[in-house]
């Protein structure tokens, strides 16, 4: 072997080595629960996140996962499971899924994310959150604030805008309340239409019938798990519409702003780390979203006759064409 080679060998064993030294020994237990679907960003990224700590399904990681897909009442069941199985920490993904795990137990970690979890009930406050729980608020009152805002930058015409929502989510009601003075301020007139996983085909209908040029999908777990289907109806219907994650755009729908979720299941793996180190929650403040991201579909622009501004364009951190 060359000595050049004999040094690059030599190198990635040293990195191999300490890697293996940095990585968990012990048997690690993590248990997902979530209102919505596999399919969601956020357990796309916890499932990049977890080896990048290193753990390692089948090495010293056992992941066990539960999804609501929608229904509200097979979250307790859901929670229930990952306690049997033993889990040693517990990743809710949405408030419901929150709430749900904090009825349940008053010992295992939860890691969350919620879009204000003060205001539902989880913790106390964010600096000392208290108790079993911890996790990222992703300051969705914040960032939905401006979702009316930039449809009607990308939709000059824009007058009569259906907000398509989940009456079992608290904070989700807390965000449609949010928009009306944004609406009026924008002189929008706003149409609110709940949807549960019971009655989504007869939420669709109406909203088909409501005479709106523009529509909002609030960033609930259960409607993000349908994000194929929704983005079909907005395009069927002529609709240009916003969401709260970029698996809409991705699927057609014109935009989309939010949190950036990689950079959240980055930060509740952090988390998972650090409580598997001997960290209690109740020492782990509850951290705030700092990113956020706008997503652009142009193809969907056009088809709609739609011409996207320059400095809206500049603004956007992703753009499908």
């Amino acid at each position: 072997m060359r000595r050049r080679d004999l040094i690059i060998a030599s190198a990635a064993a040293i990195i191999a080595r300490r890697a293996d030294a940095q990585a968990p020994t012990k048997l690690a237990r993590v248990g997902v629960v979530s209102f919505g679907a596999p399919t969601s960003e956020i357990i796309s990224g916890l499932h990049q996140a977890l080896p990048d700590k290193g753990y390692v399904v089948g090495r010293n990681l056992v992941l066990e996962e539960r999804f609501a897909e929608g229904h509200a009442d097979r979250l307790a069941a859901e929670v229930a499971e990952l306690l049997t199985a033993h889990v040693d920490v517990i990743v809710a993904v949405g408030t419901q899924a929150a709430r749900a795990a904090k009825r349940a137990t008053a010992t295992v970690p939860i890691v969350f994310t919620s879009g204000d979890p003060v205001g539902a009930g989880l913790v106390a406050s964010l600096s000392r959150p208290g108790g079993n729980l911890t996790g990222i608020s992703l300051l969705s009152g914040e960032y939905s604030r401006k979702w009316l805002a930039l449809l009607k930058e990308a939709v000059p015409a824009l007058h009569r805008v259906a907000v398509l929502w989940n009456p079992d989510n608290p904070v989700i009601a807390m965000e449609v309340e949010q928009m009306r003075p944004a609406a009026a301020g924008l002189s929008l007139e706003l149409a609110a239409f709940p949807a549960r996983a019971k009655d989504f085909d007869a939420a669709l209908a109406a909203i088909g019938d409501a005479g709106a040029n523009g529509l909002v999908i609030t960033d609930d777990a259960f409607l993000d798990s349908l994000a194929p289907r929704l983005s079909t109806f907005a395009t069927e219907h002529r609709l240009p519409a916003i969401a709260g994650v970029g698996d809409f755009v991705r699927a057609g729908l014109l935009m989309s702003y939010s949190v950036d979720f990689i950079a959240i299941a980055l930060r509740v793996v952090d988390y998972i780390d650090r409580i598997f180190k001997g960290v209690h929650p109740a020492e782990l403040p509850v951290e705030q979203a700092t990113k956020f991201t706008l997503w652009l579909n142009l193809k969907t622009a056009k088809a709609f006759g739609l011409e996207i501004s320059a400095n809206l364009l500049a603004r956007a951190d992703e753009v499908i064409e």
